[in-house]
């Protein structure tokens, strides 16, 4: 595909790894629209992307209908889509069960798994089929690029996330067998553990504690998950296909 000129939207855009793949694609010459709840910290990201023609729209990607007409408002505003990235996602981290000396000091709850369950796994089917549908309707081949991460294998502390991110691998691959007649493409990005605003914030051990399990001895940077973004983009073999960037690290 062709970046100059093309029509990218991203979900959580706003920040983190999604500013960063906004950033770089509208470099390129892209115009992107830009989904993310905060519309402070989205009209921000907006104006601070290179080029115009930038649009923005607020909503919930696991709402229905918010999705439905935010890609109504872009697919019109960008005059089509061609390429959708799912990034948007939260964390609920927890236990399974916390115990001590045979007594129960905490469980997940219910509320934890559905809010993790509704945005990273409910919302990217429904921002991808959304995303399918204007594609197909309006005959323009596209790309579709949903995020999972290096916990799709499980992760400590993550059961919700994990299972939500290993969901997205395996729609991903389905779509790509779906999709591919109508020439559109799917593949999934698995970042290892990136310096986002969130995982700069954490303690410096912490993050010590994190790099001593990486064989890149560093965390990634949010550009180097754009710059696989970019790739995948650009090169119209690839399909239904996960790249985990993770620096070598294997939970």
């Amino acid at each position: 595909m062709r970046l100059e000129g093309s029509n990218i939207v991203i979900t959580g855009a706003a920040r983190g790894l999604g500013l960063a793949m906004a950033s770089d694609l509208a470099a390129q010459g892209a115009r992107i629209g830009l989904i993310d709840l905060d519309a402070d910290a989205l009209e921000n990201a907006r104006n601070s992307l290179p080029g115009h023609q930038h649009h923005a729209v607020t909503a919930n990607v696991s709402d229905e209908g918010e999705v439905e007409s935010a890609f109504e408002q872009l697919d019109q505003a960008l005059g089509g889509i061609d390429a959708l990235i799912n990034n948007a996602g939260i964390t609920r981290d927890g236990l399974l069960v916390k115990a001590r000396d045979g007594q129960i000091e905490s469980r997940m709850s219910l509320k934890q798994w559905q809010q993790v369950i509704d945005v990273n796994l409910t919302g990217v089917f429904l921002c991808g089929r959304e995303a399918a549908t204007l594609m197909i309707k309006g005959k323009r081949p596209g790309v579709i690029i949903n995020i999972s991460s290096i916990s799709r294998a499980g992760n400590f502390g993550q059961s919700n996330y994990s299972a939500a991110k290993a969901g997205v691998v395996a729609m991903t691959v389905t779509w790509a067998a779906e999709l591919a007649r109508y020439g559109i493409r799917c593949a999934t990005i698995s970042p290892g553990f990136t310096r986002t605003e969130l995982v700069a914030a954490m303690p410096e051990k912490a993050i010590n504690r994190i790099t001593d399990q990486i064989p890149a001895e560093r965390l990634a940077e949010p550009e180097e998950m754009a710059a696989t973004a970019r790739f995948i983009l650009e090169n119209d073999y690839i399909n239904g296909r996960d790249f985990a960037v993770d620096g070598g690290l294997r939970l």
